[in-house]
């Protein structure tokens, strides 16, 4: 099976957008409010019905507008619950997002299971999800190194940028099927609450797409606007 690079999913994102009738506004904000922007952004686009409607709070702390972590898994704990690649998939799939249809979520059984949560919000962007000892592992794949005009310069331009896309950063890959793949990923303790562990998962997905955007110059190709 050929993968799919998330220029691919960038394209249907867009498209997605398009034909919801949203229409796309740069702004410009300090890397710290990345995530706050992101949560007003999915407030905007929800069409403000009747004249009673609340205005958003702009004032509000980025604390705020983070679901708090529950659960008591403490990740400096070394005696706190651990999961395993099974139980977060038990834990996850039982969440909101996968109740109302804006994500999918699957298991691959195997030697090292692994978790696939389709982010239809994004493109149907998949995200995986692996388990391991401490940590938990959560990736997405970015690009061929053959779509890259010069790897030199972009390898380069990473290293100095990859540090304001939050919680995520960039790996060169070898997949013995389809070659070096650059993916991005970010990590946690497996001792996380499950709300760390859906924070990482769309903060993922988000990361993805505006890095497509980002590096987009270094693409032998052009991404639909």
């Amino acid at each position: 099976m050929t993968k799919k690079s998330s220029a691919e999913y960038q394209r249907e994102y867009r498209r997605r957008l398009r034909d919801k009738g949203l229409v796309k506004k740069e702004v410009w904000v300090l890397p710290e409010n990345s995530k706050l922007l992101h949560e007003v952004e999915k407030e905007l686009r929800t069409p403000i019905v009747g004249i009673e409607t609340q205005p958003l709070n702009l004032e509000t702390p980025y604390s705020q507008h983070v679901e708090t972590p529950t659960g008591g898994h403490n990740m400096h704990n070394k005696n706190a619950h651990r999961w395993t690649t099974e139980s977060l998939y038990g834990a996850l799939k039982d969440r909101p997002a996968f109740s109302n249809g804006s994500c999918t979520i699957e298991i691959i059984e195997g030697l090292d299971s692994s978790i696939v949560i389709g982010m239809h919000e994004y493109g149907d962007l998949p995200i995986f999800i692996s388990v391991g000892g401490e940590q938990i592992l959560v990736e997405a794949v970015l690009f061929c190194a053959e779509d890259i005009s010069d790897t030199t310069q972009f390898n380069e331009y990473v290293l100095k940028t990859h540090k304001y896309l939050p919680l995520s950063t960039i790996s060169l890959d070898t997949d013995d099927t389809h070659g070096d793949y650059y993916h991005m990923f970010g990590a946690l303790s497996s001792a996380s609450s499950i709300n760390e562990v859906v924070l990482e998962v769309e903060t993922l997905a988000e990361n993805v797409i505006q890095a497509t955007e980002a590096f987009s110059c270094f693409l032998k190709f052009e991404i639909a606007s």
